[in-house]
């Protein structure tokens, strides 16, 4: 009787058993990108320059939601690079840019700019569907 012996696995290949190397790969490569795009756009949203206020002011919401956004942002940003908490982070930020599509298609014209939003959130969906398992988990409380 021979034995054989099992494939060796990498770090990326326990992240996500169910999942295949390159899907799990190509969720890496977006989350990082993402990650790095709301970090950016919510730090900005943070700091008080003019374009973004006056933004703000169009919205009608007052500044505070702007306060908000940009938190949502930047955590939900973050979140992507955890392991644990990225699905739920792209669920998050798929939410968020639920709220900037209907806020470019209703409030700040031309609509044309609802469609950077819109293509985001498909991608955040992806993510957080090839993340489901740890986010399930994450529910559930069971630990990997």
């Amino acid at each position: 009787m021979t034995q054989t012996a099992a494939p060796a696995t990498t770090s990326l290949d326990t992240a996500a058993p169910s999942r295949g190397r390159a899907l799990n790969i190509t969720l890496w490569v977006l989350q990082v990108l993402f990650a790095v795009l709301f970090v950016f756009a919510g730090s900005g949203k943070l700091r008080t320059t003019p374009e973004v206020v006056e933004n703000f002011d169009k919205i009608g919401l007052g500044q505070w939601f702007r306060y908000l956004t940009g938190t949502l942002e930047v955590a939900g940003g973050l979140g992507l690079l955890i392991p644990r908490l990225s699905g739920l982070a792209a669920l998050g930020l798929a939410g968020v840019m639920v709220g900037a599509v209907l806020t470019h298609l209703l409030v700040l014209p031309p609509a044309i700019f609802a469609l950077g939003p819109a293509v985001f959130c498909i991608l955040l969906d992806f993510i957080a569907w090839g993340r489901w398992p740890q986010t399930k988990a994450l529910f559930s409380g069971q630990r990997r």
